[in-house]
């Protein structure tokens, strides 16, 4: 053999190994794009997913927030139709078909937004909201026993009437105290 041939059989076998290395790297290195993008693609996917996630626990809370305060615009209302309304009645007097009505109105409100506010928690917020729903309503009831009852029994029922609008009061404040805390805490679990 030639020192030509020898050179050019080098340069053969060189070049076939050059072209086999280049084709093992390509393929190695296309495995390993694959592999960094499918974990670029996971990584996305759990980003935006977290994001997703993020975003919910926000507009929950927003909703909490927002049938926390519509419950206690609805308390408020009743409060001040039974305030406006008991003067009336302690003197003698009686709710007329309008004023029952605004008292009933107020009442289906409070319950409506009760509901709601059942919608979005927490269980405890949920509790204690149904009490002063329940004790709304046993108010509103004695108001009206109060006013239709005889001169005879009108204080025991006044007294009813005292009892029943102090423990609605003091459900209120349990709640406004528990749902201040919920509003505060933004770590506030969604269930």
């Amino acid at each position: 053999m030639s020192e030509v041939t020898g050179t050019l059989i080098a340069s053969v076998i060189a070049f076939v190994a050059a072209v086999i290395g280049a084709v093992i790297a390509g393929r190695y290195a296309k495995r390993g794009a694959e592999a960094g993008g499918r974990k670029a693609v996971e990584a996305a996917l759990a980003q935006v997913q977290g994001q997703a996630a993020v975003e919910h626990w926000q507009w929950v809370r927003s909703q909490r927030h927002q049938s926390i305060a519509a419950f206690f615009a609805a308390y408020a209302a009743l409060d001040d139709v039974l305030a406006g309304f008991v003067p009336e009645v302690r003197n003698g007097g009686s709710l007329n078909e309008v004023a029952r009505r605004e008292l009933h109105e107020g009442m289906r409100e409070l319950q409506a937004k009760t509901s709601q506010l059942a919608l979005w928690g927490p269980r405890e917020a949920i509790d204690l909201a149904y009490g002063v729903t329940g004790k709304s309503l046993a108010t509103m009831g004695a108001l009206l026993q109060a006013q239709s009852t005889a001169s005879a029994s009108l204080n025991t029922r006044w007294s009813a009437f005292d009892r029943v609008r102090e423990e609605m009061v003091l459900a209120h404040a349990a709640f406004l105290e528990r749902a201040g805390e919920i509003v505060r805490d933004p770590r506030q679990p969604i269930s």
